[in-house]
Formats: C-alpha cells, structure tokens, sequence
C-alpha cells in the first residue's frame, strides 16, 4: 500500500520460502512475478541463514552432479552451522526458568535446585541442534543435519578424487553411527586406496561435538531417572547403551500405547464391501494423506454422464434461483442449480426428459448406497440435499484472477484457522455426516477439489474430475476442502450431503420420489396411453438401483425449522461443491 513493492516482494518471498503451500500468498507472488517494476532480484529471503543458504546451494550443486561446488558450498554450511550452535548453547546460560513438570518433580532443597537449573542448562543446548537444523519459519527440524552433511561430503569428495577428505569424512559420520554398514564399506575401500600405513583420523571439530553431546545426554539421563522430569532427545544417533534401562521400559511401554492406538485406527478406518460391481476405489484415506476420504471411478457410464449434462441445460434455463447469475463465491463464474424437486417438477412440465430427471434420483441413491456401505455399514444415512451444479467460467474475466470458486470450508462446522478449530454450530449445517461430488465432465480448465491442513492454507490432497468419479468424506473439521478456479469451460456435478439424522432427512426428495411413483402408476394404467411413453432408454434397471422410498414418513410431518430445505437459498448456494 505503500509503494514500496521491492519490500512487499521481499516480504512476500520470505513468507512463501517458510509456506509454500499458503494459496494467498501463492497467488501475490504470481501477481508480483506479472508486474512491471519488480526485479528477480527483489525475490529474496529475508530470513535466510548463512548455514542454511550454503546447505540449499550445496545440495542443489550436489544433486546436479557439480560436486567441487557442491564440496565448497556444504563445507561452508557446516562451518557456519557449527558456530550457530555455539552461539545456541551460549544462549542457554542465564537466569532459572520455571517449568512447572519438574518444578512439581523436584524438592525445593537448595541442591535440588542447583541440580535443576544446571539439568535445564544442559536440555538447553541439546536441543540447540533442532533450532539450527530448522529452516527459517518451518515448523519441523531436518533430521541428522550434522550427519548428513558428512553422509554428502564423503561421496562428494570421493567424486572429485580427494580420498583422503572422503575418509575423513566417512570416520567422521561414524561416529555417529558406528555400525553403518555402507559407510564401513566405503571405510574399507579408502583405506585400501589410501594404504594402511595413512592414518584416517575423524575430524576434530566432530570428535568434540560427539563426546560433549554425549556426555550431557548421560548427565540428563542420570537426572530424569533419579530426580524426576522429562527428556526429548533431539537425536536419532543416541547410542542405545546410553538410557538407562527403567527409562527403557517406560519408552517401550509408550511404544505399545502408540501401536495400540495405531491399531484402533485402522480398526476404525476397515470398509465394507461396495454394493455394485465395477467400482474401483482409486485413492483411499491413505493416499490421500487424511482420514475419512475417499475416491470411487466407474460410478456412472458415459451415457448416463452425457443424460444427466442434458439435464444440466434445464439448470441454466429454469434452475432453482441460481440461474445464469454470479457465483456467490466468485464474479468470475456463473453459478446454475437443480433440485431433485425441481427437476422432477420439470419433468412433469413437460420440459425435461422423464428420463434425464429419474436419472438423477438413481445416480444419487446409488452414491448413497456406496458411501454408507464404504463408511458407515450397517448404519442408515439418509440425504441431507442433493444439488446438480455447474460451475461456468466468464469468458474475458480470467486474465489476472487470483481467487478460487469455492473457498475453503468443512461441512457442518465453521472453520477457524486462526485457532486451528471449527466450530459445530449454527448457521453451519451441523446435521451432516457425510459429503459426496459425483462429478459429470472433465472437458474445462481447473475447478479440481483440494483438501488442506486446518489452516486451511496447506494443501495435502487433491482430487481432477471426470465422469462417473465419486468423491467421499465425512462432514467435519478433518475434511477443510475447496475447489480450485474454473477458469474455462462449464463443470458439471451432483453435491450430495448426509446425515445419520433421520430428523433432518430432505423432505424435497421425498416430495419428488412421490412425483416419480405418481408417474409410474399413470404409466400403469389399464388404458395403455400412458403406457406408450414408457422408458425408452433402453437402460437397464439393474444399472442404477431404484430410488428407495425409505424415508418417506407415512404421514406428513411439519419440516423442523433446521432442515436444509428451510435454509435461504443465498446461504444454501455458499455450500456447494
């Protein structure tokens, strides 16, 4: 705002370099990139660290192969890092701090005291090694930085002919770990290059940071086992020999509680079978880095795709109050919609196929069918709404665009991700359990599904569309999802919401199974005039399952004042998919 766009690039690429999976941020830095008075130059780190600009730059040179420049560029880095940690562990000595575990562990005795700061200092500068090998604003420390950076060295020197820096390193990186079988081969082989009269010495430099590391981890040791508190290791080197065998056990212990909870997770996530042949699950939980996510091919024929597209054109035409007008969530779409009711209400105008509108019941009820069988088999689901949607880029308005057609949100809970929460209240639909996009086309630009992170911001899944894919979650916070820009073309799809709630089950579609059944009985009339406008599609009935009746009560009943179909239609359209 203030014109300072050489520090607003900065600013921009520094936070991007620490996240880049935030789509904002993404998206202003392909604005900067487009802009006519930023230079390449302006798109610098400002938090970058020496150590950490040399290891970048050495492993970039180390992965292409130029292993002199790659040698220079990881020797500097593990120089600077070295005396990063220095300056760490300096850091640590000062004035006793709190902590209220060990405060409640610990006797208030003046040696109990002293044995606790000094226990804190040492904590302190074990854990220096996390801060120095955490890249600047990542959350997650790289493991065994000082290792690895041995681990490429010897290779590297090896590469360029200097055995006796290759060995140097290799006696160095075991020290770490000494019973690393490829790196005792290579020790082997140097020493048979370099003869057995050459001494082959580790580093001094690593030799003192082992045995001082070491020494501390024993002192804390010693004091977490006889004084009480805690430990986190901030290695995985850490010889086993060093823990003393009571803290052993307690590991273990927590080991088999971890497992044990593994196993009643995948106790949890085991499916049941899917009611129709022919589908084909092809991503699952798993790999789609989540819980409660899955994908389905195969759940409609292409034929049965391009009837329902046809029936898509009536959205456009008489929707349900969407039609041709802006998407609520972007100018830069036309939004159009069709109800269950609706459609069969045009059938019975004489405006839609019978057919195309039957479809559209039978495509639902069967992505119903294979939901609760996959999720939730054995308990009811029952449908919350059921929405035919297209989504339509505005030709002339994509140039530039930086937003998406559909923000991220989860289903029945309203995200928070400031404080990493979502919260089940109104006017969230908190009635729904599960969610459904049994997707009608492919033929456009963009308008892919993403799952993120709670923050709403780190993308971990991301599903294209295409014709008879079935996309399933369940409704709640750990499912935050969006759906990238269409920025050509129309996508077509049908978002399917449930709900275990018999309560709050869609009364509109129990209205229009009874326009369906009324059909069917005037086809069945002894006078054979209606009979002769049977269904001619020739499909088969065993292809779709008939739309199941089941929750249609036998009288009608008042619709509860939370029911979907009593949302405005402005804050029904917010939610689709």
């Amino acid at each position: 705002q203030l014109k300072k766009l050489d520090q607003a690039v900065s600013a921009a690429h520094t936070f991007f370099v620490a996240n880049p999976q935030h789509l904002q941020m993404r998206e202003d830095i392909e604005k900067y990139r487009r802009m006519s008075g930023v230079k390449s130059d302006n798109f610098r780190d400002l938090e970058a660290t020496p150590h950490w600009e040399a290891y970048e730059a050495g492993v970039r040179h180390y992965n292409a192969d130029e292993y002199p420049q790659a040698v220079a560029r990881l020797e500097e880095s593990l120089t600077e890092a070295l005396s990063a940690l220095e300056e760490c562990r300096g850091l640590c000595e000062g004035p006793w701090e709190d902590e209220d575990e060990e405060e409640e562990e610990m006797q208030p005795g003046l040696y109990e005291a002293i044995a606790a700061h000094y226990i804190q200092v040492l904590k302190c500068r074990q854990q220096c090694i996390l801060e120095i090998a955490t890249k600047p604003g990542r959350i997650s420390a790289t493991e065994d930085f000082i290792p690895s950076h041995l681990d490429l060295l010897q290779f590297a020197y090896d590469q360029v002919g200097n055995q006796a820096l290759a060995a140097e390193c290799a006696a160095s990186y075991l020290l770490f770990y000494p019973m690393d079988e490829p790196m005792l081969e290579k020790m082997k082989q140097y020493r048979a290059e370099l003869g057995e009269d050459t001494a082959v010495t580790a580093r001094e430099s690593i030799q003192h940071y082992v045995q001082r590391s070491l020494m501390e981890k024993k002192l804390i040791y010693y004091a977490v086992e006889h004084l009480g508190g805690t430990f986190n290791d901030p290695d995985l080197w850490t010889p086993d020999e060093l823990i003393p065998e009571s803290l052993k056990e307690k590991y273990r212990e927590d080991q088999e509680k971890q497992k044990q909870e593994t196993l009643d997770v995948e106790e949890r996530e085991k499916r049941g079978p899917l009611p129709f042949e022919g589908i084909a699950v092809t991503m699952d939980a798993r790999r789609m880095n989540g819980t409660q996510r899955v994908v389905f091919d195969r759940v409609l024929t292409e034929s049965e795709c391009k009837d329902l597209l046809r029936l898509t054109k009536a959205a456009g035409e008489a929707g349900d109050g969407y039609r041709a007008r802006r998407s609520p969530h972007t100018p830069h779409e036309r939004f159009e919609g069709l109800t269950v009711l609706k459609a069969m209400q045009l059938a019975q105008n004489g405006d839609v196929d019978w057919r195309d509108a039957k479809l559209l019941l039978q495509a639902s009820e069967k992505s119903r069918k294979i939901i609760e069988s996959y999720f939730t088999p054995g308990k009811k689901l029952h449908f919350s709404f059921t929405h035919l949607v297209c989504r339509t880029a505005v030709d002339g308005e994509q140039e530039g665009r930086m937003d998406l057609s559909h923000p991220v949100h989860a289903d029945n809970c309203l995200l928070d991700p400031e404080g990493q929460e979502c919260w089940r209240e109104p006017p969230a639909y908190v009635y729904r359990d599960y969610s459904g996009i049994l997707y009608l086309n492919d033929d456009f630009q963009g308008g892919g599904l993403f799952f993120t992170e709670m923050d709403t911001v780190t993308v971990t899944a991301e599903v294209h569309p295409k014709c008879g894919r079935l996309v399933a979650f369940s409704s709640g916070k750990e499912n935050p999802h969006g759906v990238w820009a269409v920025s050509r073309g129309r996508r077509c799809a049908i978002a399917l919401w449930y709900t275990h709630s018999q309560e709050h089950a869609e009364q509109e579609r129990v209205k229009a199974e009874e326009l369906m059944e009324q059909r069917a009985v005037e086809q069945d009339r002894p006078d054979g005039e209606e009979r002769q406008g049977a269904d001619h599609s020739g499909r088969s009935s065993s292809e779709l399952p008939v739309p199941s009746g089941g929750t249609r009560p036998t009288s009608r009943r008042h619709k509860p004042a939370s029911d979907r179909t009593q949302q405005p239609k402005e804050l029904r359209a917010r939610d689709e998919f």
